[in-house]
This record gives structure tokens, sequence and C-alpha cells, in this order.
């Protein structure tokens, strides 16, 4: 079709065509990548530009070096940043997520005694996840589902789900609204 619409439109080569759909593909794939990104920096300049034309953003850290701040917010800006953990990012990589709960039929016939033999149920706390591929005790970040949140790898999945990350919730309700994402988890390291 596409070639019996070039033959009446305008009569093209082989080599033409090929250059025509190249540059059409390379113009749709700048649009479709490129074109978020410009929009968010158009949308970033026009942030600033609303702040006045003077006006700099400046980050807490610059503050702080410029000695802008008292030296109480100094001394709480220290104590909050000494007091939180530091998070060190060893890989990433994207992943089906799915969830469950402690549920005999979702797991087994001791629903809340993980792989490793962690009592969630008791523990109370929706920090545990399951993954095949990593070991027992790996620290994981999802922050585009769960911000900033640290899962710890305490259970396994069925071995047909080998790549597949799987959240623990206290509700069956929570796990089912869940339902099945793609994200990128973060293996981390904190210190």
């Amino acid at each position: 079709m596409l070639q019996k619409l070039g033959e009446e439109i305008v009569p093209l080569s082989m080599r033409q065509g090929l250059s025509l759909l190249i540059f059409i593909v390379m113009l749709f794939q700048f649009a479709l990548f490129y074109g978020p990104v410009l929009a968010d920096y158009a949308v970033k300049q026009a942030e600033a530009a609303s702040l006045g034309q003077d006006e700099e953003i400046i980050s807490l850290d610059q503050v702080s070096k410029a000695g802008a701040m008292d030296q109480e917010a100094a001394k709480l800006a220290e104590d909050m940043a000494s007091s939180s953990p530091e998070i060190k990012v060893i890989r990433s990589s994207r992943h089906v997520i799915t969830a469950y709960n402690s549920e005999a039929a979702q797991t087994d016939d001791s629903p809340c005694i993980t792989a490793n033999g962690f009592n969630v149920c008791a523990h109370g706390e929706e920090d545990t996840i399951a993954a095949n591929f990593l070991k027992f005790g790996t620290k994981v970040q999802i922050p585009e589902l769960f911000g900033d949140r640290v899962f710890v790898v305490r259970d396994r999945m069925n071995k047909r789900h080998s790549d597949r990350v799987d959240v623990w919730m206290k509700e069956r309700s929570d796990a089912i609204k869940f339902g099945v994402k793609v994200a990128e988890i973060r293996v981390v390291e904190i210190n």
C-alpha cells in the first residue's frame, strides 16, 4: 500500500522510500522520547520565570554553605542529616510487581511464615517482599510506587515467577487494588 501510495503521489526510488521511512521513524522517535523531556524543561523554565527573572532557585546545601541559615536551623539540619541513614544504590532494574498477603490460598499451609522463617503477621509492617532472583535479606526500594520505603527480601515465589517481585500487604483488598505493575527496583545498601 505504501508503494502504491508513493507511486500515485510522488514516484520514489527504493532508496528514497527507505530514506523517507527512516526519517519519519526518527522524527516519531524524537517526538515520543524527547518531547516529554522538553515539555518538562519548558514547564520548569516557566515556573522559574514566574518567580522572577532575577531570582534563582537554590538548594538547602547552597543556603547552608553561604551561611544564610542561622545557627539553630543549621544545627537542626545537621541533626536530621546525621539521624537519617545513608542509602547507596547498588543496582537497579525493571520488574513486574504484584502484591500478596497471608492467606493459605496465596502462600502455603503456614501463611504468616515466609520462606526464610520470618513471621510477617507478628511483625505487622509492610516491608517484606518475595523475589526469587535476590538473596534473603537484600534491601530494596521501589521509588515509583512506594517512595523511600525500604523492603527486605524474606520470601520466595513460585518458580515460574523467576523475575517478578511480590510485595506483602496486610489486607487482601489492598493487594487486589495494587494489581500488577511494572516499575524499577533498586537494590540498596544502608549505612
